[in-house]
């Protein structure tokens, strides 16, 4: 029985699952839902998921929700290509990674883009320059181990960089947001800021099957931004 992926255009989570579903070369049924009509909180999605959110993959009679969750059954049912590393070691690295990434960066991206997108920028101008200073300096971490590899941990792409990529990419979406105009020089042109993590970006975007995992509305609205 195929695999069944529940997931919305533009949710990072989803993002992340759909890039591991890809590098694995895993056949799988899309369900994209419909975020404005409330499709992930329909009662079908609910018995999938009590919390209403996606991604949700489908394998046969199982159900597992949360994207480091998904990407860590997947390594585990479908091995090869590894994506938590081939050795202990490898896989130690990378979970703290992840750990880390979770810990100190996701927030302060996540609290940038949902007030550049969302909440709008006037009244929280210092609440995202904060933000902006602590990420530029997990950014610069990630800088370090990319300007030493060409991924983030070891010599593959692992289950760090499918957990990172898409929040980089939501972020640089919304820093091209006009009213957001004077907090791009600190991260753009990434070329000249973070040259490694540009070309690390562009590793990410020649992968077999890329181009199947961008949001569909992105491409509607003219690319990434």
């Amino acid at each position: 029985m195929a695999l069944e992926l529940y997931w919305g255009s533009g949710s990072p989570y989803s993002w992340r699952v759909m890039l591991a579903l890809e590098y694995k070369r895993l056949p799988y049924v899309s369900h994209l839902l419909d975020f404005s009509r409330q499709e992930h909180k329909s009662p079908q999605m609910l018995k999938l998921n009590f919390r209403g959110q996606v991604p949700v993959l489908k394998d046969g009679d199982y159900v597992v929700f949360e994207s480091l969750a998904v990407l860590y059954y997947l390594d585990l049912k479908y091995p090869d290509p590894p994506m938590f590393g081939r050795t202990p070691e490898e896989s130690g690295v990378i979970m703290r990674v992840i750990c880390e990434y979770q810990a100190y960066a996701e927030p302060q991206l996540g609290r940038i883009v949902n007030t550049i997108l969302f909440r709008g920028l006037e009244g929280h101008e210092d609440e995202v320059t904060r933000a902006i200073h602590l990420l530029g300096g997990e950014a610069r971490t990630i800088e370090g181990r990319l300007s030493k590899s060409d991924w983030i941990v070891g010599e593959s792409m692992s289950a760090a960089d499918m957990i990172i990529y898409p929040n980089i990419r939501l972020l640089l979406r919304a820093l091209n947001r006009p009213e957001a105009v004077e907090l791009r020089p600190r991260f753009l042109p990434m070329e000249n800021n973070y040259p490694a993590l540009a070309r690390w970006m562009a590793r990410v975007e020649s992968m077999p099957g890329f181009e199947r995992t961008c949001p569909p509305h992105w491409n509607r609205q003219g690319g990434a931004g």
